[in-house]
């Protein structure tokens, strides 16, 4: 088997090319640059979707990996129900389930409580498409995130809690500064591959109409009927974001190798 440092990377090369001629064609045709002009108003929304909603993400799936390796047997039936319903359930499902039925049933719960202190009454409308989007993401991944942190953390030793515990470090001490960093360089890999993931289901989004790269590209496809250069742009866009970001995640994935030798 060839050693992956030796072997050229001839695909980045072809895509890369496909990429210039993808950009000349933007630079020097005037549809393409109108159709990039209006997505990017979008790109912004992408960006702050995928940040906000796989950061929280993150947070909860760590909060679910503890409760699953918790020693209370409610802690640990709690996340795996959890885990194992949301992870059941397709994403674009979650999405239109937490819009158009969870959310009414909030404002509802929120108008309920709020009855009861004179609080003015809260509208559906008024709950932005673009919060129930993050929320449904969040929730979708955080299953997803779960299971990563919990294998990550099963592959410390447990001679270096015990190690950690000899030393006089509490619980959380030995978390932060043993278990935590040593599983981090295990989950790094799958939670960069989840983070790319995440850019590319963030155009389940426009879905509900909010206005990020995809739902920019159906209005101007739908306006000026350029389906092909409208969506070549598109691609190009997405491509650039994960490509770009697939390289970032590799390179620090081998520096860090690097470190450990």
């Amino acid at each position: 088997m060839k050693d992956e440092k030796t072997d050229f990377p001839w695909w980045l090369v072809a895509l890369v090319g496909i990429g210039l001629w993808l950009f000349y064609e933007v630079w020097a045709n005037q549809i393409y640059a109108d159709v990039l002009r209006t997505l990017a108003k979008g790109i912004w929304i992408t960006i702050a979707v995928t940040l906000v909603a796989y950061g929280s993400a993150c947070v909860i799936g760590l909060g679910l990996a503890l409760a699953g390796l918790s020693r209370f047997a409610v802690l640990r039936q709690v996340a795996r129900f959890y885990i194992e319903v949301v992870r059941g359930v397709p994403i674009i499902v979650l999405l239109l389930y937490v819009a158009f039925a969870a959310a009414p049933a909030l404002v509802l719960a929120v108008n309920w409580v709020g009855g009861w202190i004179g609080v003015q009454p809260w509208l559906t409308r008024d709950f932005p498409l673009i919060a129930r989007a993050v929320i449904a993401l969040t929730l979708a991944y955080s299953a997803f995130l779960a299971e990563v942190f919990r294998a990550g953390l099963l592959s410390v030793d447990k001679g270096q809690v015990e190690a950690a515990m000899a030393l006089g470090l509490s619980g959380w001490q030995g978390f932060r500064f043993v278990v935590f960093p040593q599983a981090f360089r295990t989950i790094l890999p799958p939670l960069g591959n989840d983070f790319v993931a995440m850019v590319k289901d963030s155009s389940l989004v426009s879905v509900l109409g909010v206005t990020d790269i995809t739902q920019l590209g159906k209005v101007t496809a739908a306006g000026n009927f350029r389906y092909f250069e409208t969506y070549n742009v598109v691609a190009l866009v997405y491509l650039t974001m994960t490509i770009s970001l697939s390289l970032v995640l590799r390179r620090v994935e081998t520096r860090l190798r690097a470190k450990d030798r």
